[in-house]
């Protein structure tokens, strides 16, 4: 994620993920300066309830509802990062998709690769881009989309030691990829009136270089194929509504609005914070906004699938560019919560219960 401020003779033509503004200020996702907005994710400085609250969830301890299981989640977090680097087109890359294709065949989805090829953005060669889609009820013609990348970034090029070192993206891009491979645990039991696309996106951030204006690469590579080949071949599947997840294993959870998503997609929102209250779960915040720019952004704007990205981008809560850990060697397991995992995938599994066709 690459945040700025909105000044609009700064971003260049192909700016890679900004975040333009944020609306508003409340307990648990605060608003940050234009300098710190510039620098990285805003610091919080008003979330002492948001973390007394989680902080209290921590000590009741967390049930998810089965056949959900926070440890094992978890478990998968920590087997995609043995991997190590997951960069598109690596060795790494290709033993995360044999991983998951195995996993989901195991569990009764059905595994389809929509492979393209890709101009290296250092190399200038094609490089093979594969998004993972795996289906559930095939047979069902009106459709949800649950969508992660589950490509690393080349490098951890924010880090202030070390910059070309491993980047294992547990929480960026590995916490999302968890989430749905635990979900598939409860797809098979939940009567779905809606058929339902797991799309794991490849070349989410194929991005050489931590500034935005002389960095090379593309961000959204795969998501933005998926979206095209959706208009240019039509079929008998229609797409309703759409969930991306992204960053949301963070042991402090804190998951707030996103302007793009309620831009576009303002019902699926509202639905989804909303059985957030119900479950309990208060790491989810509806009181504010931000706008970031994410894979959700190509199925809204070019196949026009209303989708809503799920992201908690303070990572960790107190922020800023010397101790984020976002697109640094620190963004390992260790960070992250398989009960942050969990309480998404609850929130998610109820709301695909309630959509009908």
């Amino acid at each position: 994620m690459d945040t700025l401020s909105f000044q609009a003779h700064l971003i260049p033509r192909f700016a890679s993920r900004l975040t333009l503004l944020w609306l508003f200020s409340c307990v648990g996702c605060s608003a940050g300066s234009a300098e710190n907005n510039a620098e990285g994710p805003a610091a919080n400085t008003s979330g002492a309830g948001a973390s007394t609250a989680n902080a209290d969830a921590a000590a009741r301890g967390w049930k998810p509802p089965a056949p959900l299981d926070s440890k094992r989640a978890m478990s998968y977090l920590e087997q995609l990062c043995k991997i190590g680097s997951r960069t598109t087109g690596t060795p790494g890359m290709q033993q995360q998709q044999d991983l998951l294709a195995k996993h989901f065949e195991g569990l009764g989805g059905k595994v389809i690769w929509q492979a393209f090829d890709h101009k290296h953005p250092m190399t200038g060669e094609g490089v093979e881009v594969k998004n993972l889609i795996v289906q559930w009820k095939p047979e069902l013609t009106t459709r949800v989309l649950l969508c992660s990348h589950y490509d690393t970034r080349p490098f951890p090029d924010r880090d202030p030691k070390n910059p070309k070192g491993l980047f294992v993206g547990a929480n960026d891009g590995g916490s999302s990829t968890a989430l749905l491979m635990e979900l598939a645990h409860a797809i098979p039991a939940i009567d779905l009136k809606v058929g339902v696309d797991f799309v794991f996106f490849d070349a989410e951030e194929l991005v050489y270089g931590a500034d935005s204006i002389s960095s090379r690469g593309d961000y959204f590579v795969g998501s933005t194929y998926y979206a095209q080949q959706l208009i240019a071949e039509p079929s008998a599947n229609r797409y309703v509504a759409g969930i991306l997840m992204d960053m949301v294993g963070d042991k402090d959870l804190q998951l707030c609005w996103d302007e793009v998503s309620f831009r576009y997609a303002p019902q699926i929102a509202k639905d989804v914070w909303s059985v957030a209250k119900e479950l309990g779960i208060r790491e989810f915040n509806p009181r504010v906004l931000h706008s970031i720019r994410d894979d959700h952004l190509p199925l809204n704007e070019i196949a026009k699938v209303p989708t809503i990205d799920i992201i908690d981008f303070d990572y960790p809560t107190v922020a800023s560019r010397s101790r984020s850990y976002w697109h640094t060697m620190a963004d390992t397991p260790d960070k992250c919560s398989g009960d942050s995992i969990t309480k998404v995938a609850a929130v998610v599994m109820t709301w695909l219960k309630r959509q009908a066709p």
